[in-house]
């Protein structure tokens, strides 16, 4: 065996755990999404609706804009959930804008400690009088009947929330559209796959909701550049779990421009490879002692963004032995399965799959991106805000 054919077994064979952990969620995905969890016999739930916020001013007002016309369609919760912005680190007029909209605003300065995931903390530090917060970014669109949705699933007993999460205008150009199909794989058809194998659903940043018991049950203290994450990470090892719900929808923007898209994707992806050199070792440790819920997280970090994962497989087509391309042949199969019932699951259209013409350069693209994502990979990475489109 030459050296290019072992490099080609070794890209295939490291695709097995992914290609098997893709094929469990898209089955399980296929299935009917569960109803709402339970409503809780509190009636009225104070809901507070949190806007993190730096430097946001060009395109908070259409994400308050939208969340008010979602509270108008709902009068039964008007008087029960108020939106509150959290304007951290701003020196544009931020604050100013929101207020002038009418809505509650916390000021933070603190240059030594950025990033959302300090934003958050001190703002459910210093509200008390809510039951539930739901977590929205200030580049989003929420869709009609969204705040109904969450608040129907938010039972006694339910310690989190997360929605479907898609992109902004997603017909607005084939990188929006590419970014749709990833986002309905990842932020869809996955958490959607995990609830109905009775895992906890998972937390993406944008669209989720925490109860008041689980933040002190285990307060927010995620500190990572993916702090999304690492606070799932920390829910599922102390038994708490976030429960999907597939009838509501929140849609981010894109990062603008090239330069901001890879600066944000090696900063997502870097974030993840920390977090898997961090926690690898302690699930591994917890599944040998027989702790049967890290084998999900532990899964989920190693998986491979759908990028890495085709290129692994398409390498172990071209490279392997004959057994090992037979590997790359079925997780080509499992992918493209993935893929095609994500494209189902958000109602894709004829612009989603012009946008997987363009899957080769974007592969190409990534690899460009290898040396910042390892740099993003280090333990003093610093948060930077991606620029996006002016509204």
């Amino acid at each position: 065996m030459d050296a290019l054919q072992c490099i080609g077994g070794l890209a295939s064979a490291l695709t097995i755990p992914g290609s098997l952990y893709l094929s469990a969620l898209s089955l399980a995905a296929a299935w009917p999404a569960n109803g709402a969890a339970g409503k809780s016999k509190r009636q009225p739930l104070k809901i507070v609706v949190l806007v993190p916020a730096h430097n946001e001013s060009s395109g908070l007002l259409r994400t308050l804009q939208s969340l008010r016309a979602d509270l108008s369609g709902d009068s039964g919760s008007q008087a029960s959930t108020r939106i509150v912005v959290v304007a951290d680190n701003c020196d544009d007029d931020t604050a100013a804008l929101a207020r002038d909209f009418g809505v509650t605003v916390l000021e933070r300065f603190d240059a030594a400690q950025r990033g959302k995931g300090h934003a958050l903390q001190y703002a459910f530090e210093r509200i008390q009088n809510a039951d539930w917060f739901i977590i929205i970014d200030a580049d989003t669109d929420v869709e009609p009947g969204f705040l109904q949705a969450m608040r129907a699933h938010m039972g006694a007993e339910v310690d989190a929330l997360q929605c479907r999460y898609g992109v902004r205008d997603p017909l607005s150009s084939q990188r929006a559209s590419l970014g749709d199909v990833a986002l309905g794989a990842w932020n869809v058809l996955r958490p959607r796959g995990r609830s109905a194998l009775g895992l906890s659903a998972g937390i993406l940043g944008n669209g989720f909701a925490l109860s008041r018991r689980t933040l002190q049950h285990l307060p927010y203290s995620a500190r990572s550049i993916v702090e999304d994450v690492e606070y799932h990470q920390m829910m599922v090892q102390a038994g708490l779990r976030v429960h999907w719900v597939d009838d509501a929808q929140v849609r981010g923007d894109m990062p603008e421009g090239r330069a901001q898209a890879a600066q944000q994707r090696a900063r997502w992806e870097g974030g993840r490879l920390r977090l898997l050199r961090e926690h690898a070792g302690p699930l591994m440790g917890a599944l040998l002692r027989g702790q049967w819920r890290a084998l999900d997280p532990l899964m989920d970090l190693c998986l491979l963004p759908l990028a890495w994962h085709l290129a692994l497989l398409l390498l172990g087509l071209g490279l392997a032995g004959s057994l090992l391309q037979a590997v790359a042949v079925a997780g080509l199969v499992t992918l493209s399965l993935h893929v095609g019932l994500a494209l189902l699951l958000i109602r894709a259209g004829r612009a989603h799959l012009r946008a997987l013409l363009t899957v080769p350069g974007y592969l190409l693209w990534k690899l460009s991106l290898l040396a910042s994502i390892w740099r993003n990979a280090r333990p003093n990475a610093k948060w930077v805000r991606s620029a996006r489109r002016q509204n």
